[in-house]
This record gives C-alpha cells, structure tokens and sequence, in this order.
C-alpha cells in the first residue's frame, strides 16, 4: 500500500517544488492521475488550480467529475489524487457515487493514493479530526480507512492570538489540542496533529514523517512531539 498523506500549506515556491518532487516518485509509474475534486464547489475550476500551480508533477491530471461513470474511472486509474477543501461534502460526495469501496479496493493493490487536507482526513477510518464545518451530512462519519489513525491537518500548536490596533491578543478559544483530547474522550484511535507542508508516506508496514514536525496524541498518555524523518511505524499497529 503506497499512501501519501499531506497537511496542506502548499502555496509558497518552495513548499509546492517539496510536494512536487515527492509526487514525481510516488506517481513515478503513472502517466495519468485521477484527481477528486469533491471538496471544492467549483470542480473544473479545482482541477485547472492544480494545473496552473504545477501540483500535477507533469502528469495528465483528470477530474473524476467528467467521468461518464466514477466508479470505472478509479477501476482504471494509475494513481488518485484527492484533493483539499470541505471534509464533509468531500465524503458525502464519496458515499454519493459509490466510491470508497472501489478506492480501497484499488490502493489496496497497489495504486498509489495522495490526499491533502480533506483528501488526508478521509484516508483515516472516520473524519471525526476534521477541522471543517459540517455545511453538508454524509450518510456517516466513516471514511477510507488506509490507514489506522486520525490525522488532523494543519495542526497548529499552543494558543491562537488575533491581531487588534493595539497589538494581538489571546484568543482565548479551544486550542487544537484541547480539540483531540475531546476527541480521546469518546474515542481510542491515535491521532497524529500534522503541521502545514508535513507529509506522511506509507509504504507497506512503513510510515514516516516528511517536511514538517508533528504532535502524536494518544489515549491517557502526553502527546509526543516528532521530527521529520522519524519512523512512525508504530502507529500502523495501533
């Protein structure tokens, strides 16, 4: 299973030239690649995004919403490529068409699979670490699961502050990690707070951290910090 999982953040020079280059080698036997827009409202509008800031490593990037039929287009697809935007109308989208079977199906033989942001929240067993609003209801919360733990995409840590005349001042609300600990309230599975412009890959029983640190939360225990190019290997038992 060759899973590639990113926070998102990719708008400077620099960070798209880092995911790039990463796509070129998880997409290296991929002339084409299926790119699911559901997140966004404006599909055609997404997909031409995509093009014209190089997010496509030179490859023919094809919208799957053009597809006469979806199901078929992820059956023949050399590489999916799930993009980021609103979790919840992007799962909704997903139940709609009937495609989640067919996608785990399809990674699960070896094509390769690259979410960001939302594409990354539904490649966890639920989206329950999104940070999105839920403007839309999917019939459940339950989504890819290619991989074991939840994700929280553009994790940021500490308390958030808000610029005023006189300078920036606390804002007082719930901090990302007050968030997931609410989450470990109710539930068990790890949960991995991922940086803008961090990557996770997965290649098989490997799973390591690229570009950015990340925070490890886990049940009963203090989160842990990690670097980039540390094993997570670990987390693929939990």
């Amino acid at each position: 299973m060759n899973v590639m999982l990113g926070s998102g953040g990719f708008r400077t020079p620099q960070r798209i030239a880092f995911l790039v280059d990463l796509m070129k080698t998880h997409f290296a036997a991929a002339e084409r690649i299926l790119f699911v827009p559901y997140a966004l409202a404006d599909h055609d509008g997404y997909v031409q995004t995509m093009i014209d800031r190089g997010i496509n490593a030179e490859r023919h990037l094809e919208g799957i919403h053009r597809a006469a039929d979806p199901v078929d287009a992820v059956e023949e697809a050399q590489g999916i490529f799930i993009g980021g935007g609103n979790t919840f109308r992007l799962l909704a989208d997903l139940y709609r068409y009937g495609l989640l079977d067919a996608i785990r199906r399809r990674v699960a033989d070896g094509v390769p699979y690259l979410g960001v942001s939302a594409g990354s929240n539904v490649a966890c067993p639920t989206i329950m670490t999104t940070n999105d609003m839920p403007i839309t209801r999917p019939p459940s919360f339950d989504a890819l699961g290619l991989v074991p733990f939840q994700l929280n995409p553009h994790y940021v840590e500490g308390q958030m502050f808000v610029r005023t005349a006189s300078g920036y001042e606390p804002h007082f609300g719930e901090t990302r990690d007050d968030r997931i600990r609410e989450f470990h309230e109710m539930n068990a599975a790890a949960v991995i707070g991922l940086w803008e412009a961090g990557v996770l890959l997965r290649n098989g029983k490997k799973l390591s951290l690229l570009g950015t640190p990340a925070r490890i939360f886990r049940r009963g225990q203090l989160p842990r910090d990690v670097q980039p190019g540390e094993s997570l290997d670990e987390l693929l038992e939990s």
